[in-house]
């Protein structure tokens, strides 16, 4: 599967992914200062009047969310960000993760993204370089961010791969089971399609042949599984999940089911 982030930018899956994001930032900045480090950041800011218009995914997403009448707390949170960044009540412009953490860092936190594109790369830099405390570095995010992992205690860190290569599965379990091993209060949370269970099952299964022990599983099913050239849903799998993650899960994979799913679409959540 190709997942460019500029074509989906505002999607379904990115308002689940980066609304959890935002909760997990959160409770981890309740206990102190924290670094967060993105394996995939992509280009941190995104023009949905561009590549995006070609799939139309941001019209069944972030725009219907900002139409939303009723929004949960970990909904409105994201929301808030959205409209802070556009003017009027049109929706121009989405922001990547890059930039919400960056926009919510507290003096001591600490953001580094990695994007091994060099043009994402550049676009990524001029995005963040109002953030003094957010840094963007070319390379290849799973060594480098293990390698960073290193340098500091109870990182939050999020991987988030764009599933052009056969084994963005097995690293992205391998890269999230190497840090938590490493660092058991680290905070692992990795974004995966969902196209089919076998898939899915391969992922889960690989966490725990690595020695993955604890991990939040949070499913948006907008559709049955039972296409596999489709999205059919995304999942975000959180590491060592904090004691508000679960909770955060249901609200945010549950308004987006209900909200943006076909009949029959359902939230999972359950525990590795």
């Amino acid at each position: 599967m190709n997942y460019r982030h500029s074509f989906h930018a505002g999607n379904f899956a990115d308002l689940v992914k980066h609304a959890l994001v935002l909760r997990l930032l959160a409770d981890r900045q309740a206990a102190g200062p924290v670094t967060v480090i993105d394996t995939h950041a992509g280009a941190g800011l995104y023009d949905l009047s561009g590549d995006a218009v070609r799939s139309r995914e941001a019209e069944a997403g972030v725009l219907r969310l900002m139409q939303a009448a009723q929004r949960p707390p970990a909904i409105q949170t994201l929301a808030e960000e959205v409209a802070a960044l556009n003017a009027g009540e049109a929706v121009r412009f989405y922001p990547g993760s890059p930039l919400l953490v960056a926009r919510a860092l507290r003096p001591g936190d600490r953001y580094v993204g990695f994007e091994l594109n060099p043009p994402v790369h550049d676009l990524l830099v001029e995005a963040l370089k109002a953030h003094d405390r957010a840094g963007a570095v070319e390379g290849d995010g799973y060594a480098l961010a293990e390698a960073e992992a290193r340098k500091v205690k109870a990182p939050l860190v999020l991987i988030d791969p764009p599933f052009e290569r056969p084994d963005d599965y097995l690293r992205a379990a391998e890269t999230g089971a190497a840090i938590t091993r490493r660092d058991p209060a680290a905070v692992v949370a990795v974004w995966t399609p969902l196209k089919d269970m076998e898939t899915f099952d391969g992922f889960v299964r690989r966490l725990a042949s690595a020695g993955v022990k604890s991990a939040l599983m949070a499913e948006a099913r907008l559709r049955p599984l039972n296409n596999p050239m489709k999205m059919n849903g995304c999942a975000m799998t959180v590491l060592n999940p904090p004691p508000g993650a679960e909770g955060a899960a249901r609200e945010i994979c549950g308004w987006v089911t209900a909200e943006l799913g076909d009949a029959g679409a359902r939230a999972e959540i359950w525990s590795l």
